[in-house]
């Protein structure tokens, strides 16, 4: 993997050079009085957003600031005498923290070009200033978790969010499942400092999970946008959503991080991470490297992955900022079976694959193909399989250069390169391995993955007096390549590893090359109208190109399928009541691309069924409408989202009886959906060192029309509940910290399901609490240092049904026996000690 490293160097290597920036100055207008009420009057007047402690400057107050000055030295001036310092800062935020009253800020410079993106201060940011529904997890929030949870899992503590796993850690990318507004996981936007993820569906054609692309340690903020991110992010999927995910920046100072967790399912894990501090050019490196080996916590099998991370920011100049990114990571997953109502009735909770019983795999499988009786318990031979998972290595890279121009003009241009090796594997019962190929009755199906994946993102923002215009392009060219074969195993002879690259196939049962190319303009202005009122518009122009190529396949396909919009609007107001209230609205209109692979989108099917929708198939289309009330003092904020979603030309694999087709399965528009609900959050500082936040999701998302395809009846789900999506998510989280003991207790409910769309077969809702809890040996939660690290999982012990729909929604199942189900993990225990030096 290390051999992607010579090509990293290569792609780094151009760095242009740029102009030396000018200080430009604002007029400032800040009476002398309340503290916390003049940062906010600086943020407004400085056009960035300023995070920082509200407990710090409870009760000061700040001299008058009046006249033109830059941002730097009016900061400056505001900041005299308080217990603050900068910790980050960008063009658009800057993050301030609390220091002892003693302690002097660090002297510091403000500039596009001058530094990392920000951390907030505030655990959790309610979309403070934005003109849509956004909410801000601070990695202090992250660092709660057990080391090793996926980021996903965090985020579903945010209103109208729901996040499920089979894996109590959330990494177990099979059962990967979030909802929100009735979109599900791969109708959604992900980036990673502005570099797109594709849309982190399992058979990944474009993109990877984000526990591949960063180690967890290593998150920075996570934004979520529940209805649309910002105009020019990168990605094809978010109709439903983004979640911008930033990796932390190398510190200032040198220093070293080390962690080793130790839990439940004999899970271990070890994190290292040594940051440079600020070498003799300027630069900043940090490097880090996580192992992790966790057993399931059901059946036989592991879950192994080793990551590496090298971060390394570097001025030119004092004009341009210089990050070059590099990810390397190796994972080998064994699945949790999927079950069904039926299974765990008949085996109970804890069925799943027979990955320690080769023979019983064997003894099923004969059954199977001679037609007799299986062994008992068992009913028939798909109750159980041996075994199934996947092996995938990534590099992503990325080179980001962020300049300012002149005194108004300023950009960044990002270039990545994410290459991706993977297999899925499947110990199938149906194609026994011939003679020559070990004689099993047991051979493994494996799909194999190659992504090939470059692209470029440019941006150009220009201050003009009121205004902030911004525009810029994305353009991505995609080389996927998708392999189906079948693999021999000795008779016998149990398989000492099961997850590998295999060769040597028996058969082939099918071999693609999909190309993909993407180009996204984008032009947008936001004005600020008056001191109370901030408006935007902006609009951007999507191009996509599919392109299959058969290399070997019975049922060859070869075709292109293009989806095109070149008006995708949004727009938005905010308007500031006063300093501590505002209400917000926006509407937002986003396209899918089409997905190009032969497991699911247009080309799943044969070419006769690829040539029969190629030119009447619509891409699938939201407009969100949304509008809300934000509240935030020292003590509390509140947030409360009303929207109305309507998604439009939905897709579905459906079985066409057309004579030319051939009863064959594709892809179909199928109506549309209508989403509206209500979001609220509330986090109550109600005593030193307490906290309490809640928040609460109503999302109503039914379909409005009945599934009607040629030659078939109609099926009615006009007014039924869309699949995977609960009517009620909520959440309740207590928690405490006095700089040396901490701890919280999470609460999360969510509502019945469906896995089918006529919703005979609910699925019913739980009720489930987290705990966490640290000491820490010494540093303080602003300036870590050793720390005792405890959480539990399922605390209560609470069996219940986690992610649905992974292999499949189905239009009914009154026997409750398609196996389509994943059961969440009891409780689990983990136990970490870190230390920072």
């Amino acid at each position: 993997m290390f051999r992607y490293l010579n090509g990293v160097a290569l792609l780094c290597a151009a760095v242009p050079a740029a102009a030396q920036a000018a200080a430009r100055t604002y007029h400032f207008d800040i009476a002398a009085g309340d503290a916390t009420v003049a940062f906010n009057r600086f943020s407004q007047q400085a056009g960035v957003q300023i995070l920082f402690p509200y407990d710090a400057l409870a009760g000061r107050r700040v001299k008058a600031l009046r006249g033109s000055y830059t941002r730097d030295a009016a900061l400056r001036h505001l900041m005299a005498g308080q217990p603050l310092e900068i910790r980050t800062r960008s063009a658009t935020m800057i993050a301030l923290r609390a220091v002892a009253p003693a302690a002097a800020p660090r002297p510091t410079t403000i500039g596009a070009a001058t530094a990392p993106e920000p951390e907030p201060q505030e655990i959790i940011v309610l979309g403070r200033g934005q003109s849509r529904q956004s909410q801000t997890l601070s990695p202090r929030e992250l660092a709660k978790e057990a080391p090793g949870t996926s980021p996903l899992q965090t985020l579903a503590k945010l209103p109208g969010v729901d996040f499920v796993s089979s894996d109590p850690l959330g990494a177990y990318e099979w059962a990967q499942q979030i909802t929100i507004r009735g979109f599900t996981t791969d109708q959604m936007g992900y980036t990673l400092d502005g570099v797109p993820l594709g849309n982190m569906q399992y058979r990944n054609n474009n993109g990877l999970a984000i526990g591949r692309a960063l180690i967890t340690e290593n998150n920075g903020a996570v934004t979520l946008s529940q209805g649309s991110g910002a105009l020019g992010t990168a990605s094809t999927s978010n109709i439903g959503g983004t979640i911008d995910f930033t990796s932390l920046p190398p510190a200032d100072s040198f220093g070293i991080d080390l962690a080793q967790t130790y839990g439940s399912a004999d899970t271990w894990r070890t994190f290292a991470r040594a940051n440079s501090g600020i070498l003799p050019g300027g630069g900043r490196v940090a490097l880090s490297f996580a192992h992790q080996n966790t057993g399931k916590w059901k059946g036989s099998g592991k879950q192994k992955q080793d990551q590496l991370n090298v971060q390394f920011v570097q001025p030119i100049g004092d004009a341009v900022t210089s990050t070059t990114y590099l990810n390397l990571q190796d994972r080998r997953e064994d699945d949790y079976a999927d079950v069904s109502f039926d299974l765990v009735n008949r085996l109970g909770w804890d069925v799943d694959n027979v990955t320690d019983n080769f023979a019983l795999a064997e003894a099923l499988a004969r059954a199977l193909q001679n037609g007799t009786a299986v062994p008992a318990p068992y009913k028939n031979a798909d109750d159980v399989y041996y075994n199934g998972g996947g092996v995938r290595r990534d590099m992503l890279a990325y080179e980001k250069l962020a300049y300012r121009l002149s005194d108004a003009i300023s950009g960044s241009t990002t270039v990545y390169w994410h290459l991706d090796k993977g297999i899925g594997t499947f110990a199938s019962p149906y194609d026994p391995s011939p003679a020559a190929f070990g004689g099993s009755p047991v051979s493994v199906s494996a799909v194999k993955y190659d992504i090939n994946r470059k692209g470029l993102i440019s941006r150009l923002a220009a201050d003009l007096g009121d205004h902030h215009v911004e525009g810029g392009i994305w353009i991505e060219d995609n080389r996927f390549h998708q392999q189906a074969y079948y693999y021999g195993l000795q008779a016998g002879v149990a398989p000492r590893r099961f997850q590998k690259f295999y060769e040597n196939p028996f058969f082939t049962r099918w071999n693609y090359r999909f190309t993909t190319k993407i180009t996204q303009v984008h032009l947008g202005d936001t004005w600020q109208a008056s001191e109370a009122l901030k408006l935007n518009a902006g609009v951007k122009a999507l191009i996509t190109s599919n392109t299959a190529e058969t290399i070997t396949s019975r049922q060859p396909i070869d075709g292109t399928i293009r989806a095109t919009n070149w008006f995708l609007p949004t727009v938005g107001a905010l308007y500031r009541l006063d300093a501590h209230n505002e209400v917000f609205a926006d509407y937002t209109r986003n396209m899918a691309g089409f997905v190009a692979s032969a497991a699911s989108g247009p080309f799943s099917t044969t070419q006769a069924g690829f040539n029969f929708i190629r030119d009447d198939l619509k891409p699938e289309t939201t407009s969100t409408i949304e509008g809300g009330y934000r509240y935030h003092d020292a003590a509390l904020q509140l947030s409360l989202t009303g929207y109305h979603v309507r998604f439009a030309n939905r897709l579905l694999a459906s079985s066409i009886s057309a004579t030319i087709v051939g009863n064959q399965n594709v892809l179909q528009n199928v109506g549309s959906v209508t989403s509206r609900g209500v979001e609220g959050a509330a986090n109550w500082r109600f005593a030193p060192d307490w906290s309490l936040y809640g928040s609460w999701g109503y999302n109503v998302a039914t379909y409005d029309d009945d599934v009607a395809v040629p030659g078939r009846a109609p099926v009615a789900i006009a007014g039924n509940q869309v699949v995977a999506s609960p009517r009620n998510t909520g959440n309740l989280e207590l928690a405490y910290d006095d700089d040396r003991l901490w701890g919280q207790v999470s609460g999360h409910y969510r509502s019945s399901r469906y896995y089918t769309f006529t919703n005979d077969r609910p699925v019913p809702g739980a009720a489930t609490v987290d705990l966490s809890a640290g000491y820490r040996l010494t540093g303080t939660k602003a300036r870590p240092g050793a720390e005792l690290l405890v959480n539990v999982v399922n605390l209560f012990d609470r069996r219940y049904y986690a992610s649905l729909g992974t292999s499949g929604f189905r239009n009914s199942d009154p026997g409750g026996t398609y196996t389509t189900l994943q059961v969440a993990a009891p409780r689990q225990l983990y136990a970490t000690l870190r230390a920072h030096f």
